[in-house]
Parts: structure tokens; sequence; C-alpha cells
């Protein structure tokens, strides 16, 4: 295991918890599933590479990734990334803004999605603190 990996698992565990990575880290030893290199390569370079860089506050790339993200319709990446950025410290109001923010730049439909996604993702996290 390469130290970038190591690193990114570690933030990886840190945001999605055991469960997840643990799952992630299973997917990505199999050797059955489909695209398990995707699962290396998440842990060692978004991850243990970009996602540990100093240049920028957790908090603030969060809003980087979302922004991208919200721009491109990728619903499941906003709700994946909306938990991450509540765990680097965003709050909910924040990613409001972030919300309206991309409104005028990405436009409504793009903003509409991302809404769903980010109130899926408040349910969720709601959901598992409060059983």
């Amino acid at each position: 295991m390469s130290e970038a990996r190591d690193k990114g698992l570690a933030l990886f565990r840190e945001v999605y918890g055991d469960e997840m990575a643990d799952g992630a880290v299973a997917h990505g030893h199999s050797t059955t599933d489909f695209g398990p290199e995707q699962v290396n390569w998440t842990f060692e370079w978004a991850f243990g590479s970009v996602w540990a860089r100093e240049g920028l506050q957790r908090k603030l790339r969060s809003c980087a990734v979302l922004g991208m993200l919200i721009g491109q319709g990728q619903s499941e990446e906003i709700k994946a990334h909306t938990i991450m950025g509540l765990k680097n410290g965003l709050t909910r109001k924040e990613l409001e803004e972030i919300f309206y923010t991309a409104i005028p730049y990405a436009g409504f439909p793009a903003a509409n999605t991302a809404k769903t996604a980010m109130l899926e993702a408040f349910a969720q996290m709601e959901k598992a603190s409060a059983g």
C-alpha cells in the first residue's frame, strides 16, 4: 500500500465511517466485482493526493467540489459530498448558500437537482444521528 493510499483511506474512513470504508476496501480487493480499481484510485488519488493537500482547508475544498458537482448535475455525488461537507465543517446554512450561488452559474435545473440531493443527504444524516 502506498503512503497516499493509506492517507486517503484514513481520510475516507474519518468522513464516511468504518462500515462504508470497510465495504469499499473489500470491493477494491475483489477479483469478481466490476470496477474494483476505481476504489483504489479513489483512496490513492482523490482522497490521498487531492483531499490530503494542504493548499485549502477541507471545508473550502468541499465548497469547490460541490460547486463543480452542481454544475455537472451529479446528484449522487452531490449527496455524498454534502455529507462530506458537513463532516468537513460546513453548516446547513453554508450549504444552502452554495446552492443559491449555483443558480445563476449552473442554472435552475442543475440547482434543483442539487437541492433534492442535498435534502436527501440532510435526511440521511438526521436519520443516522437519531438512531
